[in-house]
């Protein structure tokens, strides 16, 4: 595929990895490296570009990757926890690649032949994918006024996109847009083309850094080989949605898990016992204690239901017949249930716990609600409640989108 692929700054080549426990433990290594920095990285909101070209050259963007076309080809259940572990680092930089691994798995399920040997391959090379898809001012979340239309032997882009998590950082510019026939597309833009205009705006009080700007899009040109019919991906049976959705779970499992460590040191070495508990040390605190009992047992239910979840997307994956896609939907819902709650749950207990001196401004120790909450918006769990509650009641099966 003769792609464009201009005004790419030059990076180490990317590290292949060699199994599932490599993958695992270089998560780890660069996730004792990305924590040291994390706090100041929120406090004073700034991005990420050394760690993520860190991530890029570590070879885990293209964990992925099928094997038939050089990659590893990961378990789901291990790409949730990869991610979960870079979470629990440093939240933001756990959710920037989580829309490279959906654009992965829609090249997987609707590529051609061509993209995806080009794409997986520059994905391997430690290439990053942004993402430019949710837009305002539309009826929902599921609505775009962004259009494509064809123009020669490609197209032309407008429109304009927010919440465009990790574009700041990005290699390739995914476009989701509507066509001519009101079908959803995605199409890669390189970084640098002309008429891409990307703003650093993004001002949530949480996941500060993880460039999520606004993108303009003024009659950018992409070839036509550059364009996925990803409309496609829910016409029929298959797992993008479920994939997007792991990520996203393991991303608040990662912060649920770095609350409750927090919370633990805390209490351990600087929080007081109540007056009338009895005891010397907060950490002897019967209540203190059955709390934490509590959210360590949450923890782990969480952390099993990813995992769970990871391999029925495996089994949907390799056999998308409707049974398969189904189990692998609702188990994602649930995991991705129990991991919001669990992140909120840990996070505000991080203070309950911790007491009044956890919340001076100097500790930061507030990032982790402020993650927490932020991220948990992206797709109301009340809805995942309904999906599974509507199937095991009246047999409706869930429907097919990105958010399932």
């Amino acid at each position: 595929m003769n792609a464009p692929f201009p005004n790419h700054e030059l990076r180490p080549v990317a590290h292949r990895l060699a199994s599932p426990e490599e993958a695992i433990q270089i998560a780890h290594e660069l996730a004792q490296e990305f924590a040291v920095k994390a706090s100041q990285r929120d406090s004073a909101r700034r991005l990420p570009h050394d760690e993520m070209n860190r991530l890029s050259a570590s070879g885990l963007l293209g964990a992925a990757v099928p094997g038939e076309y050089g990659g590893l080809g990961v378990s789901n259940a291990v790409l949730a926890e990869i991610t979960a572990i870079i979470s629990e680092a440093d939240g933001s930089l756990g959710q920037i690649p989580q829309n490279h691994f959906y654009i992965l798995e829609a090249l997987r399920t609707d590529g051609s032949e061509e993209q995806r040997s080009f794409f997986f391959a520059e994905a391997l090379a430690g290439r990053r994918f942004g993402n430019a898809l949710s837009e305002r001012g539309t009826k929902t979340v599921g609505h775009y006024n962004t259009r494509i239309a064809r123009d020669g032997d490609g197209y032309r882009i407008n429109g304009t996109k927010y919440y465009s998590t990790g574009v700041i950082f990005a290699d390739w510019i995914t476009v989701f847009a509507l066509d001519d026939e009101e079908r959803l597309v995605m199409a890669f833009v390189p970084k640098g083309a002309d008429g891409v205009e990307i703003v650093d705006d993004w001002d949530g009080f949480g996941q500060r850094t993880t460039g999520s700007g606004t993108t303009r899009l003024n009659n950018v040109f992409v070839k036509a080989e550059a364009v996925v019919f990803h409309h496609r991906g829910f016409e029929r049976p298959s797992t993008i949605g479920s994939v997007g959705q792991i990520i996203h779970a393991g991303v608040d499992l990662g912060l649920a898990r770095a609350a409750f460590s927090e919370m633990l040191d805390f209490v351990r070495t600087k929080s007081r016992p109540w007056m009338d508990s009895g005891v010397d040390r907060a950490s002897d605190d019967p209540l203190t204690i059955a709390k934490t009992g509590q959210i360590a047992i949450r923890l782990k239910a969480a952390t099993v239901l990813v995992a769970h979840a990871g391999r029925k997307v495996d089994a949907a994956q390799a056999n998308p017949n409707e049974e398969n896609v189904v189990e692998a939907s609702l188990a994602v819902a649930a995991a991705k249930v129990l991991t919001t709650e669990i992140a909120m749950e840990a996070t505000n207990t991080l203070f309950e716990l911790a007491g009044t001196s956890s919340v001076k401004a100097n500790l930061n120790l507030d990032r982790h609600w402020r993650n927490a909450r932020t991220h948990t918006l992206h797709d109301p769990v009340r809805w995942k409640y309904h999906v599974v509650g509507n199937y095991h009641l009246n047999g409706v099966i869930p429907p097919k989108n990105g958010a399932l």
